[in-house]
């Protein structure tokens, strides 16, 4: 409990002061946002609000993740571990993604970064080195970071993800990776398009994260092997990831939040997305994260669905896509969406917790143990 502790705490206080200085740096080198001439009038102001603050979350992550774990190893803990080392990868490779497009923006002083193409090339080089790595370095269990079976609360064992041959069953798993990657670090990229409403929405999602893991540690197999145990590989070190994550987006929130000094542009936004992606694999938990971040798939979804929409009937089914904009285009305050969507994320936080802890009672209870 305690490196968890450290964890956030850390992320929370390199975060909230090293923003600041980004603030400092980018505006006194001219380097802010362009925005699109398609969005909303109202974004118009915000022309010019430096970007790049996913450089102080990443920043807060990683350094909150190296001290817990120094400190596990001083007292004797097991200190790192291969899920966590892997996930923290996958954040940061995004992250460095987001960061070179970003940086194209910047320099070149427009509102488009690297081309779909390249970032989607870039997405699906991460997603197979993240992909074949988690199916390696088993523990003394013979557990690996990931599974190749789907999952929902535990690894649904009728659905396999490599079925067929060797090599066709590593490529349709790989697909698969790929696929969830590129879902939740676009979603997340496209939630972040108001004041503060992607890091909020995201402390909310790894809050919930850090209840559901702290709670498979507490309950793993590899402590001792009764009714309802959880096969996760490094329980512990993926709460401490998502307490570093959630303290990242709370202390960047207090500079993001309504009116923004910062954004966190797609340095942070594809960052937070492979870390919810990676938590999501890792804890063996694919399809609960979908509740858990249900705000994030609402956003995604209505993007889906106008240009679905658009491309078959010529019509719009939304003023303007993600979601959040087709309320902000009718008349609601900016603040207003932004603290309503966070109601949205948190009901998904409460209803996706609520879920996983039911299934362990209803296990333990069939059982006749707690």
């Amino acid at each position: 409990m305690t490196q968890i502790i450290i964890a956030g705490t850390v992320a929370f206080l390199v975060s909230i002061f090293f923003t600041p200085l980004l603030i400092r740096y980018f505006s006194a080198e001219g380097l802010g946002q362009e925005i699109r001439e398609d969005g909303p009038r109202s974004h118009l102001r915000k022309r010019g609000t430096p970007t790049m603050g996913g450089i102080a979350i990443l920043a807060g992550i990683t350094i909150a993740y190296l001290v817990s774990g120094f400190y596990a190893m001083a007292t004797g803990g097991a200190g790192f571990s291969a899920s966590g080392w892997l996930v923290l990868g996958l954040t940061l490779a995004l992250g460095a993604t987001g960061f070179a497009d970003d940086f194209i923006k910047l320099y070149m002083g427009r509102n488009l970064g690297l081309n779909k193409k390249a970032k989607l090339i870039c997405q699906l080089l991460i997603a197979v080195a993240f992909g074949l790595l988690i199916l390696q370095f088993p523990d003394e269990q013979g557990l690996t970071p990931g599974s190749r079976q789907l999952s929902f609360i535990r690894d649904l064992n009728t659905i396999n993800l490599a079925v067929g041959g060797a090599i066709i069953g590593t490529i349709i798993f790989l697909v698969f990776i790929y696929l969830l990657i590129a879902a939740w670090s676009n979603a997340v990229n496209l939630t972040d398009g108001l004041d503060g409403l992607a890091a909020g929405s995201t402390a909310l999602t790894m809050g919930a994260y850090g209840l559901i893991t702290f709670w498979q540690f507490r309950n793993a197999c590899a402590n001792e092997i009764e009714p309802g145990c959880y096969a996760v590989r490094d329980p512990l070190d993926l709460a401490v990831l998502a307490a570093a994550g959630l303290g990242a987006c709370l202390g960047f929130l207090w500079w993001n939040a309504s009116p923004a000094k910062i954004f966190m542009g797609d340095t942070g936004s594809l960052a937070l997305g492979g870390l919810v992606a990676g938590l999501s694999v890792t804890t063996r938990t694919e399809l609960l994260m979908v509740i858990v971040g249900g705000l994030f798939v609402i956003e995604a979804a209505s993007v889906v669905i106008q240009v679905a929409s658009f491309k078959t009937t010529g019509k719009r089914v939304f003023r303007m896509a993600p979601f959040h904009h087709h309320f902000e285009n009718g008349g609601w305050p900016e603040t207003t969406v932004v603290i309503r969507f966070w109601l949205i994320a948190l009901m998904g936080a409460i209803v996706g917790v609520s879920v996983f802890y039911a299934e362990w009672l209803s296990v333990a209870d069939a059982l006749g143990v707690g």
